[in-house]
């Protein structure tokens, strides 16, 4: 396996509190500038710490705020689909009338021959 952390536990979990207090608005490579790491130890902390809760509470134990945030994100994008599945309707039915057409005269080409 890997070499031992030079950083205390407490340290780490720290810089990766920082980080998420941030809420995407600061770069790992600006917060970690703030506690003295590098961008890239800092990303494999956060994911480390995202490993170990996913181990400890799975999937189940969302937050109910998280929860609702894919909901919403999830109805939106069935709505922008089921939209352009109307959009793209005529377009399909066009199409199923030329391959008719086309197959059509294909056969009568091939028997007149």
């Amino acid at each position: 396996m890997g070499r031992r952390s030079p950083y205390p536990a407490e340290f780490r979990n720290d810089a990766v509190a920082l980080y998420r207090a941030a809420g995407g608005k600061r770069t790992y490579a600006v917060v970690a500038a703030d506690v003295g790491v590098t961008g890239e130890t800092l990303r494999s902390w956060v994911r480390q710490a995202d490993e170990h809760a996913g181990r400890d509470h799975g999937r189940d134990e969302q937050s109910a705020e998280s929860r609702e945030e894919e909901l919403a994100r999830l109805r939106a994008e069935n709505g922008r689909l089921r939209k352009a599945e109307k959009e793209w309707e005529p377009e399909r039915e066009i199409l199923r009338r030329a391959a008719a057409y086309f197959a059509k005269d294909c056969v009568l080409n091939t028997k007149g021959s």
